[in-house]
């Protein structure tokens, strides 16, 4: 599917206004429904903004404006459209009434996309009769400068809707991954918060401070995980030495299923991170400002790297 396709994006919020700013970006015509009006009404500025910061011209942000337009109906987003994707609240029952809705009102060969990055997405293909069309595709934020896009299978979505998925995302520049079991979390995020689990062990159990486990990460292997997996390194050092440091370590690793005492107490305690000036460290009004600037600029100049 290389083709210009019309898409629907149902949510104009933080996910949503970035997939159809990256669809429109690419050339796709997009329509966009929310229920809420004062989404709707700020969609445009949003993306206006998100591109602007991205160092886009402004000519260029005007013919990515004329191809994103809003429906008052979710009927009238995706009557047309050839893919839709969902960004609605990561709540069940506001999925399957999204995707009810879908069903009737889509043409009956659109794939039907949910953005969900908690939600199972066999759940939420209980609401159709047709579950062949539904896949999981898991954006990252912000949606229109990370390149992942997740594609989850379900076992009644066959091989064609996951490359006809697959392909639109690369056509728009994503960098899309097949999931082929329908698991919590997928794939990124269960890679994430096993590292985390990990960090704040280390920290419950007085190992190291909480800034001591950020500085680690940042200054030795974080720095070469965009272009060394975590597998690739395994395959550079030798599966030998990988298996030799497992049987080192792995037996001293967090374990436990469920989540940590010490951040049941961090939330119990009020201290709910930068929104509340205490988490895991203090934060100053200036050291979270100068926090979120920073992971801005590094995706801005990545960005700016990827466009050359």
């Amino acid at each position: 599917m290389t083709e210009k396709t019309n898409i629907g994006v149902i949510g104009a919020g933080l996910m949503g206004h970035a997939i159809a700013l990256s669809f429109a970006r690419a050339g796709h015509s997009v329509k966009v429904h929310d229920p809420a009006p004062e989404s709707l009404a700020s969609l445009k500025l949003r993306v206006r903004t998100s591109l602007s910061d991205i160092g886009h011209s402004t000519s260029d942000i005007e013919t990515v404006l004329e191809r994103i337009t809003t429906s008052d109906s979710l009927a009238g987003a995706v009557v047309d459209a050839g893919y839709v994707t969902e960004a609605g609240p990561e709540k069940l029952e506001v999925k399957w009434t999204i995707f009810a809705a879908l069903e009737r009102h889509a043409p009956a060969d659109s794939i039907l996309a949910s953005n969900t990055s908690v939600i199972s997405i066999s759940r939420i293909a209980e609401a159709v009769t047709d579950r062949s069309r539904v896949v999981g595709t898991h954006w990252w934020n912000p949606g229109h400068m990370i390149p992942l896009v997740e594609i989850i299978r379900t076992e009644w979505v066959d091989d064609a809707v996951m490359d006809r998925t697959e392909a639109i995302l690369t056509n728009i520049g994503k960098s899309p991954v097949r999931v082929e079991k329908d698991v919590p979390g997928f794939i990124g995020n269960r890679l994430q918060h096993a590292l985390w689990r990990e960090a704040i062990s280390l920290v419950e159990r007085g190992i190291c401070s909480a800034e001591a486990v950020d500085m680690v990460v940042k200054s030795s292997f974080g720095r070469r995980l965009a272009v060394l997996g975590p597998l690739e390194n395994a395959d550079l050092i030798g599966t030998d030495l990988t298996l030799d440091i497992h049987e080192n370590v792995l037996f001293d690793l967090e374990s436990r299923r469920g989540p940590s005492p010490y951040l049941r107490q961090l939330v119990a305690d009020g201290r709910l991170g930068m929104k509340s000036g205490q988490g895991f460290r203090s934060w100053t009004e200036e050291e979270r400002a100068e926090t979120r600037a920073g992971v801005a600029q590094h995706l801005k100049r990545l960005e700016g790297l990827l466009k050359h």
